[in-house]
Order: C-alpha cells, then structure tokens, then sequence
C-alpha cells in the first residue's frame, strides 16, 4: 500500500462524505426508520481500522442500524461516469452508495 497516495485519497473521501453530495440510498435502506440520523452517522464515521479499511482510502465500511447491517461505499467516475478513474485526478466524480449488506 502507498501509504501517501492513501492518505491523500482517504483526506479526498472524508472531503466528499462529509459535503453529504452525491449519495445513492438504495431501496432496502429507504426503508429503514431514522433514515437522517442514519445518513449522519454515515458522515460522521471515523472508526477506520485494517480490518474494514485495509487499504486506507477511507472509502468503504458498515455500520449496524436499526438491527441491520449497512454497507456505504464510495466509487470514482470520471467527467463522463465511466468506472474506474483515479480518486487522486481533479476529473475524479465521486458517488456514495448507503445499501443494506443484503443488497451488496
């Protein structure tokens, strides 16, 4: 692991999570109650560890919620929503998906 590239990618994820822009709620949490204070405890995560954060980018973990275990996740897109760009480049779109783990 490059450990500066993961830390400027982690500093990157944190920026965006916290901005609460461009999140992706599925279905199966929709219907969850306390759907806000969810999404708060998303953007206030920072329980990062090598086991649910093993190449410490900061952009994937779970939480248990209402009795559920929820998955949130942070993809890169480029300028065109193509999969795959790198979380470093200014061209980088980033998506936070929130789904149940059944739905993963």
């Amino acid at each position: 692991m490059d450990t500066e590239y993961a830390i400027k990618a982690a500093a990157l994820n944190d920026e965006f999570r916290r901005s609460r822009n461009g999140v992706t709620i599925t279905r199966g949490v929709q219907a969850l109650d306390y759907l806000l204070e969810l999404l708060d405890e998303v953007v206030r995560f920072n329980d990062f560890t090598e086991s649910n954060d093993p190449y410490g980018e900061h952009d994937f973990s779970k939480i248990t919620w209402c009795g559920q275990v929820v998955f949130w996740k942070i993809d890169y897109y480029d300028q065109r929503l193509s999969y795959g760009e790198d979380p470093l480049s200014p061209d980088c779109r980033r998506v936070l998906t929130v789904m149940l783990a059944s739905e993963y």
